[in-house]
């Protein structure tokens, strides 16, 4: 004798569309459940499906396990496993479903198999995307039982609902969903484009941020600023005026001098400490690009009062005298958390210019995925209030009246620089090094001071924006 039962409270909603019904899982479904039945896997055989095979709404078949004819024939006693019949996994994951696409298997401990009576609709394809949607799968984790693995009892699924439509009306839903199923894959595929393109987007903006500062294109040029060649002529007569003191060694080969021909290409020249001029070369295949017309292009050690490899020294467990080596150096800063430490006794050894200052530029000079990172040495992160560079990192130090550190920095870390750091490297495909030569002789483009110091701000202002 059956009874009415109010189950208003059971159903995940009252509303349904007219023609409509619900209906418990065990009324459309029969169950083949292997639970408690471990397989006795075999080299060959039939195919195993376990919960590892089956995704949301396809099977995966690149993991291979069988069963042997003999263990099969035994589990034909719990139902067999027909092409087009569902397999829902019931735990790691729990609530995936599929449409078996075999003509025989066997499906694992995990896997239950759901053969369609046929009583409400043939069609699995549908009902598979019942069964996936939010509407059963919120059924199914509040059904679940666990604590480090949920699952849910096949008792328990079979009384959880389905949204059946009349027959009809199931097949048109099935034909509307297979022309849209290639515009939901394509849309699918665009919002996967779109959310590599975010997480791109603000490295991308910073390189281009790097790239219009260090080409003129941040900010606006002021006439009213000193043009930059007389910043370089003022320059140069300082570090004469430096190394007739012994504060710094004269460059070798002269003074680099860089100037527009009337032509309008870049020739440079070289000066002595005597006044003597080398012949003029043409240089304009290594200019990397246009700059603005108060800019001039030089090499970094005319711009610099010391650019030097450290050097490795004998180390200590003391933790007292850090060494700042490739790894203290990332683009987000400089850390002294990752440096190893000198020896105490050899302390006295190092010159005071090898001594690390407040906007030194430390360049990772060798090795692998490090090469040409770079950081500002910043001694309010350096709790011990001294500290060298090894002999992977390149020091470069200049005046703040000659050149802004920060718009150097800015220059060797852009698109400029960057993606070349390779082809000038020596060395073997282990172990790449950008030799101090080659460091000495970058090319760098200096604007005006004022322009400079106006660049730097704006680029620290938008990379706030970017975060």
């Amino acid at each position: 004798m059956t009874s009415d039962k109010c189950i208003a409270n059971e159903v995940p909603f009252e509303e349904l569309p007219e023609g409509w019904a619900w209906a418990r899982l065990e009324t459309v479904y029969n169950f083949i459940d292997y639970r408690g039945k471990t397989p006795h896997k075999s080299p060959s055989g039939v195919r195993l499906m376990t919960a590892s095979n089956i995704r949301q709404g396809y099977i995966d078949y690149t993991r291979e396990e069988y069963i042997s004819e003999d263990e099969y024939a035994t589990r034909l006693s719990r139902g067999e496993t027909h092409r087009g019949d569902l397999l829902f996994t019931t735990e790691a994951p729990m609530g995936y479903c599929a449409i078996c696409e075999m003509k025989r298997c066997s499906c694992g401990q995990r896997v239950i198999t759901l053969q369609n009576y046929g009583t409400v609709g043939p069609d699995n394809a549908l009902f598979c995307q019942i069964i996936l949607s939010p509407l059963f799968q919120i059924q199914v984790k509040d059904h679940a039982t666990g604590t480090t693995a949920k699952g849910i009892k096949a008792a328990v699924l079979k009384e959880l609902f389905l949204p059946i439509p009349p027959l009809a009306e199931q097949r048109r839903i099935v034909e509307r969903v297979n022309e849209l199923m290639p515009l939901v894959e394509e849309y699918g595929e665009l919002e996967d484009a779109r959310e590599e393109l975010d997480a791109a987007l603000p490295g991308r903006l910073r390189k281009s941020v790097l790239q219009l500062a260090v080409q003129g294109g941040l900010v606006p040029q002021d006439p009213a600023d000193e043009p930059a060649g007389v910043l370089l002529e003022r320059i140069r007569g300082q570090r004469r005026q430096l190394v007739a003191e012994g504060e710094m060694k004269a460059p070798k080969g002269g003074e680099s001098i860089i100037f527009a021909g009337s032509d309008g290409r870049r020739y440079e020249k070289r000066v002595d400490a005597g006044g003597r001029e080398s012949e003029p070369v043409c240089i304009e295949d290594e200019i990397p690009f246009e700059i603005p017309e108060s800019w001039e292009w030089a090499r970094l050690e005319s711009v610099t009062t010391y650019i030097q490899r450290g050097k490795s020294p004998k180390y200590s467990t003391v933790e007292k005298y850090p060494v700042i080596a490739q790894k203290c150096n990332q683009w987000s800063g400089f850390s002294v958390e990752k440096a190893r430490f000198i020896d105490p006794a050899t302390v006295s050894k190092y010159a005071d210019e090898r001594i690390l200052k407040d906007g030194d530029l430390l360049w990772n000079s060798t090795g692998l995925g490090t090469l040409g990172r770079m950081a500002v040495y910043d001694s309010a992160k350096n709790r011990y209030g001294w500290a060298v560079a090894d002999s992977h990192v390149t020091v470069i130090r200049t005046r703040e009246d000659w050149l802004d550190h920060r718009f150097a920095f800015a220059y060797f870390a852009g698109p400029s620089v960057q993606p070349e750091i390779e082809d000038q490297a020596s060395g073997s495909t282990k172990q790449k090094e950008l030799a101090q030569e080659t460091v000495r002789n970058y090319l760098i483009p200096v604007p005006p001071l004022a322009e400079q110091r106006r660049i730097v701000y704006e680029v620290d202002w938008l990379f706030k924006i970017l975060v």
